[in-house]
């Protein structure tokens, strides 16, 4: 378990060590909060953030399915990029 912001996370997955606690705290703002996943890539030495949810989620949209997430990382991030997937435990 992972706690940033006041909200708790699991790590779900991380690619080649692409997860740094410090780096994600700074750039994780609450726009990020109506997500149930947040897929996190680095691409020439910084950090790039991208929620997404699943369908249970009210807020559900086509472009932001978790279900996309291996398209999302060949097709929009770097080739061969660290990057990590984390999942929001504490839904309200």
């Amino acid at each position: 378990m992972i706690k940033i912001n006041d909200i708790e996370y699991e790590l779900v997955e991380d690619s080649r060590n692409g997860f740094d606690k410090e780096a994600v705290s700074e750039r994780l703002t609450d726009y990020f909060e109506e997500f149930d996943y947040v897929v996190g890539d680095w691409s020439y030495g910084k950090l790039r953030l991208k929620g997404f949810n699943d369908k249970k989620n009210k807020k559900f949209n086509k472009i932001n399915d978790i279900n996309n997430l291996k398209d999302y990382i060949e097709n929009y991030c770097a080739y061969g990029c660290k990057y990590f997937v984390i999942k929001r435990i504490n839904v309200d």
